[in-house]
């Protein structure tokens, strides 16, 4: 045995023992010494043991310490960073959804485009109707064609001015029905009315509906083609509320595709939706992606990983280290020596490997209790409860 040793023992001899405990139950005290439920010596507790300055801090043998697995973390300062992994489905971009319908009644006589699934180019003739409006509406502007070239040459501006107003009128009503350019142009070159009119693809893209029949009636406003362009593609994934902190807009996402092991396709985040799904209670999130070789196609299902890092370095400990009351987080601090204090913290987000965020109550460097909390719990209480029962012995006395 050393100096420091006797010291120490010799401290404890001059010091009045309170109460003797059991070294491997906190719970069981005794007045005097003896066994414990286990068969071990009781442990005496000296004056000055049982509290420390702060009154919160408690004190243990470190022995008890040991026999009770107290494990240490320390305080890392750290920019917290987190992978979020979901499912997602690729749905039509709905910037690029186009229907092709009419604005005049007729029957469709001569059909281009008569397959769905169907790839169209811009400008691509898709099918011929006849129309008796139509037929009407292009007599009505040759002969308002006609009669502007004829009076071009008039020396009465009125005269003049009111027959242009005439065929710019004719010409806006076959504009306002979707006539082609290309149409127009036809009907002033040959100066013939056309019994049909060839309708054309309005962009590129792929037929994902077809209506049109050929000999079919239409009328105005149906719909007669859907056409999506798939060079572009929404993907809508899913993640829970508490996942909200680590996915911005314009984030950049990767997507694995089930179908093609190790194939990664990029993405980028570009809506939140602000509201809650009602069924699932989760948010969906809307990535643009681009889709030159179609290899994403409509209702496929994707993996999606959504990584993120915090911009700041703060404190961060691990969940294990926390005890939830319910009404407040608590972690235990060591302080070395067999002392602890228990410290009431604030928390913010979880990222990675069960870390949390410590917004208040902790600093870097310091160490925590990982395993065993409860029992350094219920120590803290018992000591609590302990000290007041001697205090109140003692005013007896």
């Amino acid at each position: 045995m050393d100096m420091g040793e006797q010291q120490s023992g010799g401290e404890k001899k001059d010091k009045k023992i309170l109460y003797w405990r059991a070294p491997m139950d906190p719970t069981y005290i005794s007045d005097k010494p003896g066994k414990s439920p286990m068969g071990m010596d009781l442990i005496p507790v000296y004056e000055g043991e049982e509290k420390t300055g702060s009154g919160s801090t408690i004190s243990i043998d470190p022995a008890v310490v040991q026999n009770i697995g107290v494990r240490l973390a320390e305080v890392e300062v750290k920019k917290l960073r987190r992978e979020i992994r979901t499912v997602a489905h690729v749905d039509y971009d709905e910037e690029t959804l186009y229907r092709v319908n009419i604005k005049f009644s007729g029957w469709i006589e001569k059909l281009f485009v008569d397959k769905t699934g169907q790839e169209v180019r811009k400008g691509q003739p898709m099918l011929e109707i006849y129309s008796p409006e139509l037929v009407a509406t292009q007599e009505e502007y040759l002969l308002a064609y006609k009669n502007a070239q004829k009076l071009s040459a008039s020396t009465e501006p009125a005269v003049k001015h009111s027959a242009n107003e005439l065929l710019a009128a004719a010409r806006e009503r076959l504009r306002l029905w979707d006539i082609d350019q290309r149409e127009i142009d036809e009907l002033e070159s040959s100066g013939k009315v056309r019994r049909t009119l060839t309708l054309y693809s309005p962009q590129d893209g792929i037929v994902i509906e077809k209506k049109a029949e050929e000999g079919m009636r239409v009328m105005p406003g149906m719909d007669l083609f859907r056409i999506a362009d798939l060079r572009k593609v929404w993907v809508y994934a899913h993640i829970y509320e508490y996942d909200l902190p680590w996915v911005k807009v314009g984030d950049e996402v990767s997507m694995e595709l089930p179908y093609v092991p190790g194939r990664v396709i990029r993405g980028t985040v570009k809506y939140i939706y602000p509201y809650l799904e009602k069924k699932t209670r989760d948010v969906k999130v809307r990535i643009e992606v681009d889709n030159p070789n179609l290899e994403l196609k409509p209702q496929m299902y994707v993996n999606v990983i959504f990584e993120r890092q915090m911009p700041i370095a703060t404190p961060v400990i691990p969940s294990e280290a926390v005890i939830r009351t319910g009404k407040r987080d608590l972690v235990f601090v060591s302080l070395g020596g067999g002392k602890f204090e228990p410290r009431e913290v604030t928390l913010g987000i979880q990222g990675e490997d069960n870390q949390y965020q410590v917004l208040k109550g902790l600093n870097g460097g310091e160490k925590v209790v990982i395993s065993a909390q409860f029992l350094l719990d219920s120590e803290s209480r018992l000591q609590e409860a302990i000290q007041k029962m001697l205090e109140t012995r003692l005013k007896k006395k």
